[in-house]
């Protein structure tokens, strides 16, 4: 399909409104793990029906990648975009109002199929689509550092929201926050475009099938589903493990604000560095200091000092990964698909993330402690590590064919 590139004023307005985007719905989607406490002891319920929730939310997350990608491919974001902000209001929405345990666990599926096609994934990819590949890098990690700073404020936004008008009321605006979203979806249509026409619609299975052959993209991965198992455990369980040593709320809510506030460096740097650098040696790294620090962190008594270092490090690592795997999925897959493959990619990531939040939670109920979680999260990092050293770099099957047509 030949088009004309759009203005360069209509691309940074879109990079712009894609970054505010990437903001809302990361935001308060990352730090819902403040509420379990609260949630949990005013309402009777054990940890892990919050825990399956946020599991149940991530999972379902992960399965509307995909075929949201799929969609953006064919349609353009903008559409995938507005749809999945609705369905995510919707489903905080009954959060806020419905106060039963099985339909709080079922409200994940509506929440996580509305904030999976809202993603800052989706953002990051129809921005990443529309710049030099010399650019690509650095978009990235801009958007991904746009989410970062949405899981800082966000953090601090719902931890004051639940003292001073209750969770309940505070799940309500969360709800409304995801209604911003459409208007700004308004400058990313001007840029976001199909690369998949009807008449290729029927390549995806082959893009798929062609991906999943490339031992590069099979790395990638299964290297992805640590990093979700990570971030969900970590986001969703963090407040709680620290409120149960005796720190007050605020401290726990500061672990997550600054997680945020660190990775937004942390992204803006991995992008940096995957624009100079081997971008599966920048990978491998980061997986590595997740598993020391975590290491570090349950091996020295716990105090606000240690959890201050342990999330700043933390932050700086957090989602530094996603635009060095994203890139990598474009420089080797090409770009027709990418949003479909990305999409795919993520999947695993949240399948991760789903053990990690749930697990966390039964793991907890059963022992009284989370101890185990936080040394698999370990191991998890170390075998990351060692999934990324063997990735080819190179264009695969479906990028040189791409760049034939």
């Amino acid at each position: 399909m030949s088009q004309s590139a759009p203005h360069p004023s209509t691309v940074t307005a879109a990079i712009v409104a894609g970054c505010l985007i990437s903001f809302i719905t990361f935001g308060f989607s990352a730090t819902f793990g403040v509420f379990l406490r609260p949630m949990s002891e005013e309402l009777g319920w054990g940890r892990e029906v919050f825990s399956l929730s946020m599991a149940v939310q991530l999972l379902f997350w992960g399965i509307a990648l995909p075929v949201a990608g799929m969609l953006a491919d064919r349609f353009g974001s903008a559409r995938v975009l507005v749809i999945g902000a609705f369905v995510a209001a919707l489903g905080f929405l009954l959060r806020g109002t419905v106060i039963n345990p099985t339909v709080f666990v079922g409200s994940g599926v509506i929440v996580g199929l509305g904030t999976g096609a809202a993603s800052f994934q989706i953002v990051i990819v129809a921005l990443g689509k529309v710049v030099s590949a010399a650019r690509r890098s650095l978009v990235l990690g801009l958007g991904t550092a746009s989410a970062s700073a949405g899981m800082f404020f966000a953090a601090q936004i719902s931890s004051w929201m639940a003292v001073s008008i209750g969770w309940q009321a505070a799940i309500l605006v969360i709800a409304a926050s995801f209604l911003l979203i459409p208007p700004l979806a308004i400058f990313v249509a001007r840029v976001s475009r199909p690369t998949v026409d009807a008449a290729g619609g029927n390549q995806f299975g082959y893009a798929i099938k062609t991906a999943f052959g490339d031992s590069a993209y099979v790395l990638l991965f299964f290297g992805f589903f640590v990093c979700g198992f990570h971030v969900a455990f970590i986001q969703n369980h963090l407040p709680a493990y620290i409120t149960d040593a005796g720190m007050t709320p605020a401290i726990a809510a500061w672990s997550l604000s600054l997680i945020g506030l660190f990775n937004i460096a942390g992204a803006l740097g991995a992008g940096w560095f995957g624009q100079r650098y081997s971008k599966k040696a920048v990978l491998a790294s980061i997986y590595v200091a997740r598993a020391i620090i975590i290491t570090g962190f349950i091996l020295v008594p716990l105090s606000a000092a240690s959890v201050i270092l342990f999330s700043a490090v933390m932050g700086v690592l957090w989602l530094s990964t996603v635009p060095l795997t994203t890139a990598l999925v474009g420089q080797t897959q090409g770009l027709r698909f990418m949003s479909t493959l990305v999409g795919l990619v993520f999947l695993s990531h949240q399948i991760g993330s789903f053990l990690g939040a749930w697990l966390g939670g039964r793991i907890y109920d059963q022992t009284g402690s989370y101890t185990g979680m936080w040394w698999a999260a370990v191991l998890l990092g170390l075998l990351a590590a060692l999934l990324h050293i063997p990735i080819r770099e190179a264009p695969g099957k479906l990028a040189q064919r791409e760049a034939a047509s």
